[in-house]
């Protein structure tokens, strides 16, 4: 039983007590004001404004290309339709890596223009300065570790990752990093299930995954994949709850027809 159904807001300590009782937690995306609404007000534990937006709502073959300005525009527009969730926003390629201090000001105009209620960003040990130093301005951080969208062109594939020992162990370690830099969750993409169940029993913060296995705290999908809205992209973790493409396709398919036919506007349908 959930008993946090009911609650009015979810905050970052939300999901901490979510892990410690059991709870899992339920993270979807949304990158604009009528989706968000709807996610909102059915329940959502979570919504991601993800620079995966520059995939789905830019057409974009990778997240790289999306801007600071960009996302703060996406997170704005979910902000506004938000009540329930906790809304947490990515910082875009090129707005953190390699600069704590451009960490923290990308991070400051997240929270500050968009208002958002706390920042994701990639990378295990290599961007715990950052994630430090964003802290100190009071800015709740989410990691992101395994396959990090990202580093994609450094990858070279969207194959599993952490398959093998050396990095699985790295991938452990560079979790508890995150930990005690005081990241309040962490995500784990497209990890071997029993490595994702082990890096979220070792950790006091909760753990979401994608393509990562049940043993975790808690699951993100892409919305719009969720949703059957995207049908080029076939991972085994994507379950499609439904076939909206195909709906939507067929309703504009009626209207054209009705147009066409003068079947519309009838005459209930014109002042």
């Amino acid at each position: 039983m959930n008993t946090y159904k009911d609650l009015k807001k979810i905050t970052t300590n939300t999901l901490i007590e979510m892990k410690e009782a059991g709870v899992k937690i339920s993270m979807l995306t949304a990158y604009d004001y009528t989706f968000a609404m709807i996610v909102d007000g059915a329940g959502i534990d979570v919504i991601l404004v993800g620079d995966s937006a520059s995939n789905v709502m830019a057409g974009h073959i990778s997240t790289l290309p999306i801007t600071l300005d960009q996302m703060i525009y996406h997170a704005q527009s979910v902000v506004r339709a938000t009540q329930r969730a906790l809304v947490i926003c990515d910082l875009p390629f090129g707005s953190y890596q390699g600069n704590s201090k451009n960490a923290l000001e990308s991070s400051i105009r997240i929270m500050k223009e968009a208002g958002a209620h706390a920042i994701k960003l990639e990378g295990g040990e290599e961007v715990v300065d950052s994630v430090k130093r964003i802290l100190t301005a009071g800015i709740p951080v989410m990691g992101h570790l395994g396959l990090t969208p990202q580093s994609i062109f450094k990858f070279g594939t969207y194959n599993v990752r952490a398959k093998e020992e050396k990095e699985a162990e790295k991938l452990l370690q560079d979790a508890k990093l995150l930990e005690e830099a005081g990241c309040f969750s962490i995500v784990l993409e497209k990890i071997p299930a029993k490595l994702a169940e082990k890096v979220a029993k070792s950790l006091k913060i909760p753990v979401i995954g994608i393509g990562a296995g049940s043993g975790v705290d808690g699951q993100v999908l892409v919305l719009h994949d969720m949703l059957g809205m995207t049908q080029e992209f076939n991972p085994r973790f994507l379950r499609r709850y439904l076939t909206l493409k195909d709906d939507i396709s067929q309703a504009v398919q009626n209207y054209i027809e009705d147009v066409k036919s003068k079947n519309f506007p009838n005459a209930n349908e014109q002042y």
